[in-house]
C-alpha cells in the first residue's frame, strides 16, 4: 500500500510540476473561477496520463515547495463536479493529509486521478472554458488542443517507480499508530487492524444518551494511507465496526420544546478489502420528523405576534 505521505514527498523531489502532477498553494471550488481552472487541470491530467495515476497535490508553494498546508476538506462534493463538467469523467479521490510539522487544523490535498482509456473534455461551458474544449497537460502547463487529439503513454514507467517508493514499512506504521495515540490521550484513543494489514486509530469525547454512546470532536485515521476524518465538538456521531468495516453516523438533534431526539444525517462507511484496497461510501440517511400540524401553526404563530410586538416597541432598532 502507498504510503501518501511519502508519495507527496517524492513527487516534489521529483521535478517541478510537469505532465503527471500538479502543485497548488490551494483551491477554491465555491466560484466558478475556481471550478473552472480545477476542471482543466483534472482533464489535462486525465488525457496524458491514460496508464497510470496522476496527481494534484495542494498546500505547497510554488517557489520552493515548501509544505505550508491547507483547511481540512469534505471531498463529497469533488466527484459530483467532475461528473457534471466532464464527459468520460475520471474518478478522482481528494484525501487530507497530515504532516507532522504542521498544526493539527492543517492538511495536505492529495488529489489522484485514475487513468481511463478515453479523451475527457469539458461537456458544457465553465467561466471561460467552452464546452467540447480538450485540455493536455504541456509540460507544467495545462492547454487547449484542437488538433492531433491522441492518447499517449508517456509517464507509466515514472509513476510506477514513485508509487513503488513510496511503499509502507512496519516503522512508519508503528510510529503513526504511537503519535496518534500519544498526542490524542484525552479522547479515548483506540486503534484496529482490519484485514490483517489496515491499521485505523480514532478517539473522541464520550457522551451517553439514554444508554447509548455517542461522540463528539472525533479524529479518525487511516495510519498507512494517511487519510483523516474528523468531526467537531459539535458534532455528534456514532462509532460501530466490523471484520471487514467501519462505520460512522453523525446525528443532528431535533425537537419541539423539551422533546427532542437524535435523527440519523450522514452515514460514512470504511469498506476495507481482501487485495489490498479500500473505498469510503457516504449515504445521505436523514429522514426528517414529522411534527403536529397545529403545534407548528402555534409556535409560528407565537412567533410572529413576539415580532410584532418588539416592532411596535421600538426594541428591535435599539
Amino acid at each position: 500500500m502507498i504510503n501518501k505521505r511519502l508519495l507527496i514527498k517524492h513527487l516534489l523531489a521529483h521535478n517541478d510540476e510537469n505532465s503527471f502532477y500538479d502543485k497548488k498553494r490551494k483551491i477554491d471550488i465555491s466560484q466558478k473561477e475556481g471550478k473552472a481552472k480545477f476542471l482543466k487541470h483534472v482533464c489535462a491530467l486525465s488525457n496524458s496520463n491514460s496508464k497510470n495515476n496522476s496527481y494534484i497535490v495542494i498546500g505547497v508553494e510554488d517557489t520552493d515547495n515548501e509544505i505550508i498546508g491547507v483547511d481540512f476538506f469534505d471531498d463529497s462534493k469533488i466527484q459530483n463536479l467532475i461528473n457534471a463538467y466532464l464527459n468520460n469523467p475520471p474518478i478522482v479521490q481528494y484525501e487530507n493529509i497530515p504532516f507532522p510539522h504542521l498544526p493539527d487544523d492543517k492538511v495536505v490535498g492529495l488529489v489522484t486521478i485514475r487513468p481511463i482509456d478515453s479523451i475527457t473534455a469539458l461537456k458544457k461551458n465553465i467561466w471561460k472554458y467552452y464546452g467540447g474544449s480538450v485540455f493536455f497537460r504541456d509540460g507544467s502547463i495545462s492547454m487547449p488542443k484542437v488538433f492531433d487529439i491522441e492518447i499517449k503513454d508517456v509517464n507509466s514507467k515514472i509513476v510506477a517507480a514513485i508509487e513503488n517508493n513510496a511503499q509502507n514499512n512496519i516503522e512508519l506504521t508503528l510510529d503513526g499508530v504511537f503519535d496518534f495515540m500519544n498526542k490524542r490521550q484525552d479522547f479515548s484513543p483506540q486503534y484496529k487492524v482490519f484485514k490483517e494489514y489496515f491499521v485505523l486509530c480514532w478517539s473522541g469525547y464520550k457522551k451517553y444518551v439514554k444508554n447509548e454512546l455517542f461522540f463528539s470532536r472525533v479524529d479518525i485515521e487511516l495510519i498507512n494511507e494517511q487519510v483523516r476524518l474528523f468531526y467537531s465538538a459539535l458534532d455528534e456521531v456514532s462509532i460501530s465496526y466490523t471484520e471487514d468495516s467501519f462505520k460512522i453516523i453523525e446525528y443532528v438533534k431535533l425537537g419541539l420544546y423539551q422533546s427532542h431526539k437524535y435523527h440519523k444525517l450522514e452515514e460514512k462507511i470504511i469498506h476495507f478489502e481482501n487485495n489490498a484496497n479500500y473505498s469510503i461510501e457516504v449515504n445521505l440517511v436523514f429522514e426528517p420528523p414529522q411534527f403536529d400540524k397545529k403545534v407548528l401553526h402555534h409556535i409560528y404563530n407565537s412567533n410572529n405576534s413576539i415580532l410584532e410586538n418588539l416592532k411596535s416597541h421600538d426594541i428591535v432598532s435599539k
